[in-house]
């Protein structure tokens, strides 16, 4: 199964790569594809990408319903 999973944004280097946060786990993400992102916005990253920026209520919801379904756990463990 594929997803994306709702992340904040932390730092952005010169290259568009991104340090993100999801749920105190830090990843790295491209944001090229979403190049109006900036720090402290959400994003969904989907396999290395950020691939549309979100707002926090759409974000929080998701990750609860993640959670719920206990699918976070597994693909943060990915």
């Amino acid at each position: 199964m594929c997803l994306a999973i709702p992340a904040r944004v932390k730092t952005i280097n010169e290259n568009s790569m991104a340090e993100v946060d999801i749920m105190g786990v830090s990843r790295h993400a491209s944001l090229d594809l979403v190049p109006d992102a900036k720090v402290g916005d959400f994003v969904l990253v989907h396999a290395g990408f950020a691939i549309q920026v979100i707002d926090e209520e759409a974000a929080e919801e998701t990750l609860q319903m993640l959670k719920d379904l206990d699918i976070l756990e597994a693909e943060a463990e990915a």
